[in-house]
C-alpha cells in the first residue's frame, strides 16, 4: 500500500467513528422497542381504565334497576307511582327509566310527563334476547325516537305479580360517557373511542369519530385483542383493544404508526446527521493534520538530503514533537558525520605515519632476524613470528581507533598464541590502562620477544614452568613485571638471548621510545624483567591521557 498520510487518517477516524456509528444505531434500536413495550403497557393500562370506567357505568346502572326493581308499585302495576320514584331516584342524573313489555311496548318512559303516549322500543334486538333468556344485558347503540339521540339501554327482566314478564330499562345518551374516555391518559398521538359489538362509535377522543357512525377502521370484527397493526388507505395504524364482557364492547386505542415511530425517525435522523457532521468534521481535521504532517515532512527530507551532501543541519521547530525529535537526531547526525570525517581525515594521517614507522620496524626485524639466522628456513620462521606479532599489535590498534588500546587485552592477544594447553601457567594481572597506538605497538612487540624467548629458553621450554605477567601504577609511572618460575635455566642461551632481536626491542625500543628504565634479574629457576615507564609516554599526541589506573 502506498498512500498519502490524509488516507491514512481519514480511514482510522472512519474505524473509530463508523463502529460508534453502528453501536449506536442498534443501542438506539433496543431502546426504541424497550420505549414501544413501555407504550403498549401504558396504552393497555389506559385502555383497561376506560373499560373499567365504562363497566362502572353499567354496574351503576344495573345496581339502579336492582333498587327500583323493589319498588312496591311495580307489582300492582302503578305505573305513576313507579314514574314518580323514577324520576326523583333519578333527578340531576342524565339517565332515565323505563318499562317494557313482551311486546316492545314502553309502559313508563321517565323522558316525557307521566301518561304522555309512548312507542314502542326503538332498540329491540337486545330487549327481546333479554327478556328469552331472563339475563340482563346491554344494547348496542341506537337512535331512541323519544330522545332523539344517541342512546344505549340496560336490560332486566322481571315478572310482575301476575306472572308476566317485562323489562326494567335504563337509558342512557351516548354523550354521557365522554367523560370515561379521557383523552389525558392517552400519549400524544393517540385517540381512545367506545365501540359496540357492531363497531359503532359510541364515544370517542377523535372529533372525526362522530357518535353513531361506524368506526373507521371497518375491520373491528376480527381485531384482536391487546397491540395489533392494521391499514387503512394506505396508512399504517398501532391499534391496542380491549374488551368489555360486561357490556359486550370494544375500547379501542389508535394512532399512526408514522407518529408512533416519528420519535425514533427523529432520533435515528438526528444520530445520522450528526454522525455525518462529526464524521466529515474529524475527516477535514484530518485533512489539516495531514498537510501540516506533510510540510513537516517535506523538510524533513529536505534535512536529510542535505545531511546526505555533508552539509550542516540545524534542528526546526515543527508541530509534531516526535518530529522535533527525528530533526534533533538529523542535527546530531550532521555534526556526527562532520566529526567522523574530519577523524577519518586524522586517521588517514595517522595511517601514513604509522605505516612509515612500522616499514621501519619491520626493516629492523628483517635486519636482525637474518643476521641471527643460522639458515634461510630459521630466518622465514622468525621473520614471520615477528611479522605475525606486530599484526596482533596493529589489529588491537585499528580495532580501538582512537579509544586506545587496553593493556590487558594487548597483553592477552600477544600471548595467547604461546599459551600451553594448561592455561593456569601463564598468569596476567593488572588494572586497566590505556594505551596510545604507538606504545601499544611497541609493547606489543615487547611481550612477543619476551613470550618467543620463554618458549625456546624459559618457562614454556618444559611442562612445568609459569609465567607471570602483571603491572601497577604507582604516581606517574607504569611498573610491570615480567617473571618467569619453574624454568631450567641454561645461562649461555640466556646470554644469547640478551643479545637477540627480543632484547633489542626491551632495551633499546622501550628505552628510547617510552623512556623505560629495565631491570634484569636471573633467579634460580628462571628470570625476571622490570619495566618502569611514565605514564605520560603512555598518552597520545594531543596531550589527552589514554592511561589511567581504574
Amino acid at each position: 500500500m502506498h498512500h498519502p498520510v490524509a488516507f491514512y487518517l481519514v480511514c482510522l477516524i472512519l474505524v473509530v467513528v463508523i463502529p460508534a456509528f453502528l453501536f449506536s444505531i442498534v443501542v438506539l434500536k433496543r431502546t426504541n422497542e424497550a420505549q414501544e413495550r413501555i407504550f403498549e403497557s401504558l396504552l393497555r393500562t389506559s385502555t383497561s381504565a376506560v373499560n373499567r370506567a365504562v363497566e362502572r357505568e353499567i354496574t351503576a346502572m344495573f345496581s339502579t334497576l336492582n333498587f327500583l326493581s323493589t319498588s312496591e308499585s311495580l307489582p300492582r302495576g302503578d305505573y305513576a307511582t313507579l314514574h314518580a320514584q323514577a324520576t326523583k331516584t333519578l333527578q340531576g342524573t342524565d339517565t332515565y327509566f323505563l318499562v317494557i313489555d313482551q311486546a316492545m311496548r314502553q309502559r313508563l318512559n321517565t323522558r316525557v310527563p307521566f301518561g304522555t303516549p309512548l312507542n314502542t322500543a326503538s332498540e329491540q334486538v337486545s330487549a327481546r334476547l333479554a327478556l328469552s333468556r331472563g339475563e340482563r344485558m346491554v344494547s348496542d347503540l341506537f337512535f331512541g325516537r323519544t330522545a332523539q339521540h344517541w342512546v344505549f339501554n340496560v336490560y332486566m327482566p322481571v315478572r310482575l305479580a301476575n306472572g308476566e314478564p317485562v323489562l326494567l330499562t335504563l337509558t342512557k345518551n351516548a354523550e354521557a360517557l365522554r367523560r370515561a374516555v379521557n383523552p389525558d391518559i392517552l400519549s400524544p398521538g393517540w385517540n381512545a373511542a367506545v365501540l359496540d359489538s357492531a363497531g359503532t362509535v359510541i364515544a370517542s377522543t377523535d372529533e372525526k369519530q362522530k357518535t353513531g357512525q361506524p368506526f373507521f377502521l371497518r375491520v373491528v370484527p376480527s381485531l384482536r385483542l391487546g397491540v395489533s397493526a392494521m391499514r387503512r388507505d394506505g396508512v399504517d395504524y398501532q391499534v391496542v383493544t380491549e374488551f368489555s364482557s360486561l357490556a359486550g364492547w370494544r375500547m379501542i386505542a389508535w394512532a399512526k404508526a408514522s407518529d408512533v415511530q416519528a420519535p425514533a425517525v427523529s432520533s435515528f435522523l438526528w444520530l445520522t446527521i450528526g454522525g455525518a457532521v462529526f464524521a466529515a468534521l474529524a475527516a477535514i481535521s484530518a485533512v489539516g493534520i495531514a498537510r501540516v504532517l506533510s510540510r513537516d515532512v517535506r523538510l524533513l527530507a529536505h534535512d536529510a538530503r542535505r545531511l546526505g551532501l555533508g552539509e550542516r543541519v540545524s534542528p526546526r521547530p515543527y508541530a509534531i514533537s516526535e518530529l522535533e525529535t527525528v530533526s534533533r537526531a538529523l542535527a546530531e547526525a550532521a555534526d556526527a558525520r562532520v566529526k567522523s570525517e574530519n577523524e577519518v581525515r586524522f586517521l588517514m594521517r595517522e595511517v601514513a605515519h604509522r605505516s612509515k614507522n612500522q616499514l621501519t620496524v619491520i626493516q629492523a626485524m628483517l635486519n636482525q632476524s637474518a643476521a641471527a639466522a643460522e639458515n634461510a628456513s630459521d630466518f622465514a620462521e622468525t621473520f614471520r613470528r615477528r611479522v605475525a606479532g606486530l599484526a596482533r599489535s596493529t589489529d588491537l590498534m585499528i580495532a580501538n581507533a582512537t579509544q586506545g588500546v587496553n593493556l590487558m587485552e594487548l597483553a592477552k592477544n600477544q600471548l595467547k598464541p604461546f599459551t600451553p594447553d594448561d592455561a593456569g601457567r601463564v598468569r596476567i594481572a593488572g588494572p586497566s590502562v590505556l594505551l596510545d597506538p604507538q606504545a601499544s605497538q611497541t609493547l606489543g612487540m615487547a611481550l612477543h620477544e619476551l613470550s618467543t624467548n620463554a618458549t625456546k629458553y624459559g618457562a614454556l621450554a618444559n611442562e612445568t614452568g609459569v609465567i607471570s605477567l602483571s603491572w601497577v601504577t604507582s604516581g606517574a609511572n607504569l611498573n610491570l613485571i615480567w617473571r618467569e618460575s619453574r624454568a631450567t635455566i641454561d645461562r649461555q642461551a640466556i646470554a644469547a638471548s640478551r643479545k637477540g632481536f627480543g632484547s633489542v626491542v626491551l632495551e633499546r625500543m622501550l628505552g628510547m621510545a617510552l623512556d623505560a628504565k629495565l631491570d634484569f634479574i636471573v633467579h634460580d629457576d628462571g628470570i625476571e624483567w622490570r619495566v618502569t615507564i611514565p605514564l605520560a609516554r603512555l598518552r597520545d599526541e594531543d596531550g589527552h591521557e589514554q592511561g589511567a589506573a581504574q
